[in-house]
Order: C-alpha cells, then structure tokens, then sequence
C-alpha cells in the first residue's frame, strides 16, 4: 500500500512537532459545501466534523471555538461561560490575519497568533473526530484526547441545533 501524499502545513508541523498521532484525509473541497460536504466524502457523520470557529470577544480578543459540524455555537451562552459580555464571528480577513490559514482551512493547530481554544465537550466524548488540517480539502483524523493534549482547550457546553430554513 502507497503511503498517502498530503500537503505539509502549519498544522502537520505542529501535530508532528508535539507527536500528536494523525491519519491526513484528503477530500474533494467545495466552495461552500462546509462539514456537511467533507463528511460525506469521507463517509463519516456530519457531528463527527469537527468545525474551528474564529470569533472576538466584546473586547476584541480572537478565540477559537470547536464545534461539531451539525450544530452551532449559542454566542450567548459561550460568553457567560466564558465570563464576557459578547463574542461574535470573525469575518474572513480578521479570522485569516489571527490564523494564518485560509477561510475553510483554518486548523486549530499552529495558527499565527496562540489563541485560546475553546471545544463544545460532547467533542472530547467522541472515539474519533475528523478537524481541518490547515488547507481546503485537508482534514485530520484524530482522537479528542490528543486534541486535549495538543492545545488544552477549555470545555463548553454551547451547541444548538441550526434553525431549520
């Protein structure tokens, strides 16, 4: 069997760099197809695509926020956890210039700035989970607990079901 070809990004020299064990999963990216699109062609559930969700504080301070591909983050909720008045979403430049990675290739790992991290903790309750490598069509699989290892993230409880359209 070949060994499979994947880009070399900033997350792959970060994972490898603090020996996080990964398997890379390359997939056929789309503009706009989101989890939805890269859990089905890698044939996984949607919940189990992971999203890395770049937001300010009422303060202006950048976070990251991992999220399950089929919910969304209560920014109410998350602030009071949190102890702020309000986060919002970046927009793409903002989240762009914090990370270093392209919109819908932003990795949690080796961004620009040391971000805080922030995961929705019914993640960490997952075998496995499949989260952006640091480029379109480039995912990693790997386990919740070296996600913990990796970046000590802080537990929330903020995911809501989307509001159907």
């Amino acid at each position: 069997m070949s060994k499979v070809e994947y880009p070399i990004t900033n997350a792959v020299r970060f994972l490898r760099a603090n020996t996080i064990e990964f398997i890379p999963r390359l997939y056929p990216y789309a503009d706009h197809g989101g989890t939805a699109r890269a859990a089905e062609m890698l044939g996984v559930t949607e919940h189990h695509v992971i999203k890395t969700l770049v937001m300010e504080t009422d303060r202006k301070h950048p976070i990251i926020v991992l999220m399950h591909g089929d919910r969304e983050v209560s920014t109410k909720s998350l602030a009071r956890q949190i102890g702020v008045k309000g986060v919002t979403p970046c927009d793409m430049k903002a989240a762009e210039k914090y990370t270093g990675y392209q919109v819908g290739g932003i990795s949690p790992f080796g961004t620009r700035l040391g971000l805080k991290v922030y995961v929705e903790s019914s993640i960490l309750t997952l075998e496995r989970v499949y989260i952006n490598g640091g480029k379109r069509g480039f995912l990693v699989e790997i386990s919740p607990a070296a996600i913990q290892k990796a970046l000590s993230p802080e537990r929330v409880d903020v995911a809501i079901q989307p509001l159907k359209s």
